[in-house]
């Protein structure tokens, strides 16, 4: 008897080691990381194929409805709480401030990966000091949206190589767009609005607001910001704008209706455009920019220094954004690749029916290539959005250039002092 107590208290302790053992390596086999992200900012189909790719990870994708950016900076002032991975959005300097909360992803092998990468696009994920917290998504390469058939009706070039070639300075694409304007008797109009204008130089320019010790530079010489407000003050007084803000219902319909002639946007803006303006499939091209190659939008991802295995994240980021998936994303979603072999994968030389059969990719690809690398600072959306205001009092409302310039920079220094 006491030897069948023994025997059964032996397997009852090699059960309860086995059990904990097989328990230890379950737990220890599946590390889940909380990714943050919101709609269409990554694939739902790639984030899925994550856990196929890594058999230990499983991915808890949360998608952040609302205000995403006060969501993170609300996580980012507890202290606390927050995903393992986190999207941002092209207000990725604005975080810079906040850059030890994340990881520093050189170390954790980007050095490697970098040269996979648009430069210009990866010098934006990396603060002053040199610390690489956000590894690039998608970028917005800027071109000229244009109609082909008001182009040729009115005598301007309509391919896209010689719309660049003869509008590629902003005065002679001002220039065009008096005589496209005469032709039709003022009513159609060559651009949608000012403060696009304003907006679009900047992005072309590798000098806008400030200087990356944080200066403010707009009142000098090396900054576009002056360049830009007086090159859209211009197309005011010209009356060459139709005033239609971008995404409105005004200008979805003017877009559809042939009130406007031309636009330069982001890559993002051929979706847009296609669900304004259903009734004018095949009638839009697209060329290089005038005044050149820019830069507007595109995101990034990064991991949080709360994350339990910032390695693994890591891991994952660079599998998503590696240049075969951001074809993929590029089909499905849209997403504009940063990766270099990416620009010259075979979707880029597929025709499009809206833009009349043209590969509006090779445009934005090679657009993609001559971006110049900008510092935009923690402050960029607010001395923008002053700006712009002050803009369209002058489109809309009459105000004079030199006043509302002189408000705008009055207005400016007193946010910079805040």
């Amino acid at each position: 008897m006491k030897t069948r107590r023994m025997v059964s208290l032996g397997l009852l302790i090699l059960v309860l080691i086995i059990s904990g053992c097989t328990g230890n390596a379950s737990t220890e086999k599946t590390k889940t990381l909380t990714l943050w992200y919101w709609n269409r900012s990554l694939d739902d189909e790639l984030i899925k194929s994550v856990e196929k790719e890594f058999p230990g990870i499983r991915i808890d994708a949360q998608k952040i409805g609302g205000d995403f950016k006060s969501k993170l900076k609300t996580t980012l002032a507890a202290g606390s709480g927050g995903p393992d991975i986190v999207a941002f959005n092209d207000w990725v300097a604005e975080l810079f401030t906040s850059s030890d909360r994340f990881y520093d992803l050189y170390e954790l092998g980007a050095k490697e990966i970098e040269p996979d990468f648009l430069d210009w696009k990866w010098k934006l994920g990396v603060t002053p000091e040199g610390a690489m917290i956000a590894l690039p998504i998608d970028t917005g390469p800027t071109a000229l949206y244009y109609r082909a058939d008001l182009f040729e009706e009115a005598g301007l070039p309509t391919e896209p190589e010689d719309v660049h070639e003869q509008l590629g300075t902003w005065d002679q694409y001002f220039e065009a767009g008096q005589k496209l304007q005469e032709h039709f008797d003022q009513k159609v109009k060559m651009l949608d609005n000012i403060t696009n204008i304003y907006t679009q130089i900047n992005a072309q320019s590798d000098r806008i607001y400030f200087a990356e010790d944080g200066t403010f530079i707009g009142e000098s010489a090396e900054s576009s910001m002056k360049t830009a407000w007086d090159t859209a003050v211009k197309a005011s007084q010209m009356k060459l704008s139709a005033n239609v803000n971008t995404s409105s219902s005004e200008w979805n319909a003017a877009m559809n209706n042939g009130r406007v002639a031309s636009f330069v946007g982001a890559v993002w803006m051929k979706e847009i455009l296609m669900q304004a303006a259903p009734d004018t499939t095949g009638k839009w091209r697209v060329a290089r920019a005038p005044g050149g190659d820019g830069n507007n939008g595109g995101s990034f991802l990064a991991i949080m220094k709360t994350s339990k295995y910032p390695q693994e994240a890591f891991d994952v980021m660079k599998y998503i954004q590696n240049p075969e998936n951001q074809v993929q994303s590029f089909k499905k979603i849209n997403l504009f690749p940063s990766a270099k072999d990416a620009l010259d994968a075979p979707v880029m030389k597929e025709p499009e029916e809206f833009f009349g059969n043209q590969a509006t990719g090779e445009v934005f690809s090679e657009s993609a290539r001559n971006v110049k690398p900008a510092y935009f600072g923690g402050k960029f959306a607010n001395v923008n959005g002053i700006v712009n205001r002050e803009l369209s009092s002058v489109a809309l409302q009459g105000k004079n250039p030199d006043k509302a310039w002189s408000d705008a920079l009055a207005r400016v220094k007193k946010e910079l002092l805040r």
